[in-house]
């Protein structure tokens, strides 16, 4: 199957990480005023979209996805390893998924930094995950530090190949290349930079998983992404999407990103 062909197979995914940002009454208004936005634009749906609220956002956010149809795909933050149980402040991906979560974000690097969550924990979330059918975005990404000490792809394809440890080949997943370095920095990579990585995590999944799910699944980027940067990291090759920060809490500028391939003209 020819390069050209292989990509458009994969649905681009732009997802928007709120992370600690918006109440459950500023979830209706925001999510309602991207819907009509997306839709005053006539947003075809080539793009998926998919938000990324607080655990206490979800329900509101599902109800409203629910009752006004909105073609939104809705997932968590993070999830616990375990199923249930004495587990103070965790969330189940049981729960999850009774809340018609299809995605859940795990490895961020500010959980890895801030809550020390190793490549052993994400492993065992990624498979927490698959295991009550959601779909894990393992993030991975290197600091600047890891950037000058190993090079740019090192750290990356070391966390991924961890994660995918146990997964079997069928799993459906998105892996999403956050350099750390670039996280809210305003200092996004070159879209040459993100390539290089993203076919490095390519390589893995094939290496790990085989061609077929290298071949299907997708890759993000993130990292100060915005409106106008988008197109450079959406025409290479291996870049499948955005995990969005900053910008998916700004109406306007997220559907100006979702909606990249008329506003630029990829």
């Amino acid at each position: 199957m020819a390069v050209n062909e292989t990509v458009a197979q994969r649905k681009p995914l732009i997802a928007g990480n709120w992370k600690m940002n918006l109440d459950h009454l500023q979830t209706v208004a925001f999510v309602q005023k991207l819907d009509w936005t997306l839709r005053d634009a006539k947003h075809d749906g080539a793009v998926e979209i998919a938000i990324f609220p607080p655990f206490t956002d979800l329900r509101t956010a599902q109800t409203l996805i629910d009752a006004d149809k909105i073609p939104f795909a809705l997932g968590a933050q993070d999830l616990s390893a375990h199923d249930s149980g004495a587990y103070t402040g965790e969330v189940s991906g049981a729960f999850l998924a009774k809340l018609a979560c299809r995605y859940v974000i795990i490895g961020h690097s500010e959980r890895r930094e801030y809550h020390a969550e190793s490549d052993e924990v994400v492993a065992g979330k990624v498979q927490a995950a698959l295991k009550h059918g959601l779909v894990p975005v393992i993030c991975v990404g290197e600091t600047a530090e890891d950037l000058e000490k190993f090079g740019a792809s090192a750290v990356p394809v070391s966390q991924l190949r961890a994660a995918l440890a146990d997964v079997k080949p069928d799993a459906d997943i998105v892996v999403a290349y956050e350099p750390v370095w670039a996280i809210g920095s305003g200092q996004a990579a070159t879209p040459q930079q993100a390539q290089d990585v993203c076919a490095a995590l390519r390589a893995v999944i094939a290496e790990t998983l085989g061609d077929a799910a290298a071949s299907r699944t997708r890759i993000l980027y993130g990292g100060s992404v915005k409106s106008g940067n988008i197109a450079g990291f959406m025409r290479e090759p291996d870049v499948d999407g955005a995990l969005v920060g900053g910008a998916s809490l700004v109406v306007d500028e997220f559907a100006a990103i979702a909606r990249y391939q008329k506003h630029v003209g990829v």
